[in-house]
């Protein structure tokens, strides 16, 4: 089989001879080169008609007896570019430090803080003003704390009260020590002190008992050999008031602590002018506890203190089992708990 590239070759030979032919041709008709060309001899004056029979022929001789070449798998010669197998890599920077545009820092600027949120204020003003028999009387105001329940400490005494629909109370309260301080709490956190100075505590002794819960304990003090229901007899029932201990003539009996408050405390003083007394005698000071329908069947648990004028208050704890509920209405009597009083004129 003959190649194609010997097909191409031969090809190439008789156009080469053909364009010699019409070259020469066309030399010839020159008048210039005509003189020049006179001993020239030229095979055939028309060349091309010479040459078109002989590739004729050589194109038969050259295919005969063989078969026409078949092209397959003809591969174009604009194709798509077929990119590197490696892509070409960034030129490295030198090793030169980078230098900052700016020199120093500039201070950057304060966020804009939160606009707070708007609230009430909530002052509490307390004061404490001393008064007749050793007593103070104490002024709270806290406006935004309407109706709200707070306990108040005392050297000791602790009982919750309440504010009104104001937010004010006032109580008057027995001073347990000379230079007394108050602190009143609510259970929101906030508080408040106030303090006096009771220099006429000396002549006043004092029997407390204090308890968490409704009513049920009571001090009872029977002056000068009194029997109960006697005149002599001082209870929550029969009270008197600080007057009668102000001009010497007995004790009397103040109620602390809101019963009707949540989680109530409670806390009853007896108050006896011993350094003030008209008469000599006795003062002999029990405990009685009522059993009713919130205290029947449980434990009661409460603090006994006794302060006599300036000396140190003494106190103790007291667990009281109270009876079943079949026996609401009756009263238990605690006797040894208060230490008597025994009234000497001076």
């Amino acid at each position: 089989m003959i190649s194609a590239r010997r097909i191409i070759t031969v090809l190439g030979t008789l156009i080469c001879a053909a364009g010699t032919g019409f070259f020469m041709q066309h030399y010839m008709q020159s008048p210039d080169k005509a003189a020049q060309a006179s001993n020239v001899q030229v095979a055939s004056v028309n060349a091309m008609q010479d040459v078109v029979p002989l590739v004729e022929e050589a194109r038969k001789a050259a295919f005969e007896g063989e078969d026409e070449v078949q092209l397959e798998e003809i591969a174009l010669t604009a194709a798509i570019p077929v990119p590197p197998s490696a892509a070409p890599q960034p030129e490295l920077l030198p090793d030169a430090p980078v230098t900052l545009a700016a020199l120093e820092d500039e201070p950057i600027t304060e966020l804009p803080q939160e606009e707070p949120a708007p609230s009430f204020g909530c002052d509490i003003a307390f004061e404490a003003q001393p008064v007749a028999a050793a007593m103070v009387r104490l002024t709270l105001s806290a406006p935004c704390l309407s109706n709200e329940r707070f306990t108040l400490h005392h050297n000791g005494m602790m009982f919750a009260d309440a504010t009104d629909a104001n937010g004010k109370a006032e109580i008057s309260v027995p001073a347990l020590n000379t230079s007394a301080i108050f602190i009143a709490t609510f259970a929101s956190g906030a508080s408040a002190v106030a303090d006096a100075e009771v220099g006429t505590l000396e002549y006043y002794d004092r029997a407390v008992v204090q308890w968490s819960g409704p009513e049920g304990l009571g001090i009872h003090a029977l002056e000068y050999d009194s029997l109960y229901e006697d005149e002599g007899h001082v209870w929550s029932g029969a009270a008197r008031d600080m007057a009668s201990a102000a001009k010497g003539e007995g004790g009397f009996i103040t109620r602390l602590g809101d019963p009707d408050a949540f989680n109530p405390m409670m806390a009853e003083v007896y108050t006896f002018p011993s350094g003030t007394a008209l008469k000599e005698g006795m003062i002999r000071i029990s405990l009685e506890a009522e059993v009713t329908e919130a205290n029947c069947n449980t434990d009661i648990e409460a603090q006994i203190l006794q302060k006599s004028g300036n000396t140190r208050m003494d106190a103790r704890e007291l667990v009281l089992a109270m009876p079943e509920c079949d026996a609401v209405g009756d009263y238990l009597l605690l006797k040894n708990l208060f230490d008597d009083l025994n009234i000497a004129r001076n």
